[in-house]
């Protein structure tokens, strides 16, 4: 099927300023809750606090990435910047990962010995953090269908807002009950919450940045759709990844019978348009070569094993 994303589409500009609306919701909201934090003695609301602190720094690398990644391709950078948002989503993930662990940490040790803590402080700053994480989440929602890096933003957001609704519950717990050992338990409810999303979602950049193949692509299909060409003997050397994050490319080494070569430049036109109308390939790199002289004991797929005739090899590219 083809590479189809159904994702909406928002003015660059539009979206900015949504970012930086996040940021400083976010920003201030920060200072809030880590105040708050020390004088109610609440760590689930210090929990929350960084939370929204590496929220705050996310968004702003998310910002940075979204203006870099817009830059046209050049000659340092061929391929272009799109794979920044690449970057910072996984900066965003690792990020959540290091506060997920340190907050258990911190949690454990207060469940050996839980301190007083001021409920209501907790319930009041809880519910200004939801309104805030919600106002959050809603900005960049429509956003994050179509960026990896806006859809770590967006989970932060989520979670936060999650995170403050389990503190809201707390601080109550706190007041009627008198239930120390609620506040560090939520918070380390938080952080396993936290290190949920993390490792559910940091897959996915690292496999882009490791040239990985597109997930919604099958390379066996691909392979077969190119030797299903008529004229194409075999294929070998094939790499499919992606550029970007919507942007999947091939380059290969396609082996053409001897009939097939007097025709070359009508297989490479019905290649590449399988290409883009089966799978959304809309760049390919493909090298052919005539069976008589084509490459031996290639593999199919990266580029070893490969042992070229000495005479008579003949190749063409064709980008």
């Amino acid at each position: 099927m083809p590479h189809d994303h159904g994702h909406a589409h928002i003015d660059p500009k539009s979206g900015d300023r949504r970012v930086s609306v996040a940021i400083w919701a976010n920003a201030l909201l920060t200072v809030a809750q880590i105040v708050g934090g020390i004088l109610s003695g609440s760590l689930a609301l210090i929990a929350d606090a960084l939370h929204n602190f590496s929220d705050m720094a996310s968004l702003v690398i998310a910002f940075a990435a979204r203006k870099i990644a817009r830059r046209p391709a050049d000659e340092r950078m061929t391929f272009g910047y799109g794979r920044i948002e690449i970057v910072a989503a996984l900066i965003n993930y690792t990020t959540l990962i290091l506060v997920g662990f340190y907050l258990i940490y911190e949690g454990g040790m207060r469940m050996i010995d839980p301190p007083e803590v001021a409920g209501w402080t907790v319930v009041i700053l809880g519910g200004v953090a939801l309104a805030v994480d919600t106002l959050t989440a809603l900005l960049t929602y429509s956003m994050q269908k179509g960026s990896v890096n806006i859809r770590a933003l967006f989970l932060h957001n989520l979670s936060d807002a999650l995170a403050s609704v389990a503190v809201i519950i707390g601080g109550a717990l706190i007041i009627l009950y008198d239930m120390r050992w609620v506040d560090p338990a939520i918070t380390i409810g938080i952080a396993l919450y936290i290190l949920y999303l993390a490792f559910t979602e940091i897959g996915g950049p690292i496999r882009t940045l490791m040239l990985g193949s597109p997930p919604e692509i099958d390379g066996g299909d691909v392979v077969e759709t190119l030797r299903g060409v008529d004229g194409v003997a075999d294929v070998h050397h094939v790499h499919l990844w992606q550029m970007q994050e919507h942007e999947a490319a091939l380059d290969c080494h396609v082996v053409v019978t001897a009939e097939g070569w007097k025709r070359i430049e009508a297989i490479k036109s019905t290649i590449k348009d399988r290409l883009i109308d089966r799978f959304g390939i809309a760049h390919s790199s493909l090298e052919f070569e005539h069976e008589d002289n084509a490459h031996q004991s290639a593999d199919l797929y990266g580029h070893g094993k490969s042992v070229e005739k000495e005479k008579g090899h003949v190749h063409r590219n064709a980008t």
